[in-house]
């Protein structure tokens, strides 16, 4: 594959932004991914805290970044990346078709659902189990739904689902949800949507073919045609380890997107940062690609 001034692992918000920002300063960018871009924006329905949209679908986000991106020259490829290592002052991706080389490296990888681990969840992932509302929400329609988990994910979703289902059921193992205020108040204002507080899911259970029902904590079982699993994120970080510094699973980076490596930056979901949206990853990587333009530069 082509070499290129900078890479971007990652074609999510984070990614995206910072490929528009590198080829926008005029670098050779290239980002690359596995899967369509986008990233996490092509789970969530509605969008409606993005800076200059009233509301706006995770895919027509996705979209409007991609072609922004392409504009000021950004490569965007569909290839995995396998591995990383620095020789020299360069860089060297390994992927699933070929190496690229770089000057600088901007790791967006984003993240992953994380699994309850629970009895039946493996066993009916894609018949009935989802991780993903907008994605397969529209199975359900008329149908028993149950959502776990007690975010801002949880909570916006729930609300999707509960135009789609004819019940929904929120089971979070907390008392309290852990997401805005804002989302807790429409969700307890909707009727057809019932709190399971304090209780987490024991086991999912089917007929074999498909999800019939959940098994709460207390014993108690809730008739369910689909179970939409939101309890967080784990960070795509496998290919660092070993090789930049971590926590917790997560990229060590500072204010300025810099790793523990030189000219190894960090943007999105995947670094260590408090807060996780789609504005906040756009802007780590319009930051990440300001600070590699340092670097290659050498100030």
């Amino acid at each position: 594959m082509a070499d290129c001034d900078i890479l971007i692992i990652g074609a999510g918000p984070a990614g995206l932004s910072a490929a528009g920002y590198a080829a926008r300063l005029g670098y050779r960018t290239v980002a690359i991914d596995a899967l369509s871009p986008g990233g996490q924006l092509l789970y969530i329905d509605q969008i409606e805290n993005y800076p200059g949209y009233e509301s706006a679908s995770g895919y027509e986000l996705a979209e409007k970044l991609e072609k922004q991106a392409a504009s000021f020259g950004a490569e965007i490829l569909f290839t995995e990346a396998l591995s990383i290592s620095k020789d020299g002052d360069s860089f060297m991706t390994a992927t699933t078709d070929g190496d690229i080389r770089s000057k600088a490296v901007i790791y967006a990888a984003g993240a992953h659902h994380r699994k309850l681990g629970c009895p039946g969840e493996e066993e009916y992932q894609a018949k009935g189990v989802s991780y993903c509302a907008t994605c397969d929400g529209p199975f359900f329609r008329d149908g028993q739904i149950v959502v776990v988990g007690g975010g801002d994910t949880a909570l916006t979703d729930a609300l999707y689902l509960a135009k789609l289902g004819r019940d929904v059921h929120i089971v979070h193992r907390r008392t309290e949800f852990r997401g805005q205020k804002m989302l807790e108040d429409r969700v307890r204002a909707q009727g057809n949507i019932h709190l399971e507080l304090g209780r987490t899911v024991a086991s999912i259970n089917g007929d074999g073919k498909k999800v019939t029902s959940v098994t709460l904590s207390d014993g108690r079982e809730i008739a369910a045609d689909g179970v939409f699993i939101f309890v967080g994120i784990e960070p795509n970080t496998k290919i660092l380890e070993g090789f930049a510094e971590l926590d917790h699973g997560f990229v060590k980076a500072d204010g300025h997107m810099r790793t523990s490596v030189p000219g190894l930056f960090a943007a999105g979901d995947v670094r260590t940062t408090p807060f996780r949206q789609v504005v906040t990853a756009a802007g780590d990587g319009a930051i990440a690609a300001h600070a590699a333009d340092e670097y290659i530069q050498g100030i």
